[in-house]
């Protein structure tokens, strides 16, 4: 078995939005949800990408070896500037060892909540 078969190293996540507003005591929002498998910590590069304004590029993120790591996508900065709510965005992670990324966002703007959950996609 290859020693590094577990996940890729870039990943892609074309539909990024985080609500604007929150009813109740959950509040919205987006993470990127990434698993380790190895030893070894894995360096992450985040790139976020908008329809209307340059990207906020390499923003840096480590995980931990053999550990799991849901990064809030409001968060995320780069120079003081971070994403916006209501704005649509793009995710590329990219990592110095193979991990997996799955993508989750909480929509709590209406009393019904809605969680969506998908598998980011990987690059070989």
């Amino acid at each position: 078995m290859n020693n590094r078969n577990k996940g890729e190293t870039l990943w892609y996540i074309p539909d990024g939005y985080i609500p604007p507003i929150s009813s109740g005591d959950l509040v919205s929002h987006e993470s990127i949800c990434v698993l380790n498998c190895y030893e070894e910590d894995a360096h992450l590069q985040i790139t976020i990408y908008f329809e209307d304004r340059p990207p906020l590029e390499n923003i840096p993120v480590t995980v931990q070896g053999k550990r799991t790591n849901h990064i809030r996508t409001s968060s995320l900065q780069k120079d003081g500037e971070s994403i916006p709510a209501a704005v649509p965005y793009a995710i590329e992670v990219e990592s110095d060892i193979p991990i997996i990324v799955q993508y989750s966002r909480l929509d709590s703007t209406q009393t019904e909540l809605g969680l969506m959950s998908t598998m980011a996609y990987p690059i070989k």
